[in-house]
């Protein structure tokens, strides 16, 4: 199993509307892609700004390819994301799950 983690950071006043807005982007897609094991989404707020930490688990990097297309290794985003990060890391990091829950 492969964890792909991605990082984002916006305004913690967006915090709440930013969450809902990755259930009809992010999380939906990532649920409707063969493959795909589960989500977990983290946030913490510090200050004027919230950081999401998006966990998604996969059977492969093929399966992470149909999701992110061939360069996998590089970060996917939706129009209306410029609404609220603050700024876009261009790749995301992947790991082998070697203990899952």
């Amino acid at each position: 199993m492969i964890a792909r983690m991605w990082r984002g950071r916006v305004p913690a006043a967006k915090a709440d509307s930013y969450n809902e807005y990755l259930k009809k982007t992010g999380f939906a897609d990532y649920q409707a892609t063969p493959g795909n094991k589960g989500v977990l989404a983290l946030r913490r707020i510090k200050g004027d700004e919230a950081e999401f930490l998006l966990i998604t688990l996969w059977d492969s990097y093929e399966s992470i390819k149909k999701f992110a297309g061939e360069d996998y290794e590089k970060a996917r985003y939706y129009a209306e994301d410029k609404d609220f990060l603050l700024e876009f890391e261009e790749h995301v990091s992947h790991f082998e799950v070697l203990v899952k829950p």
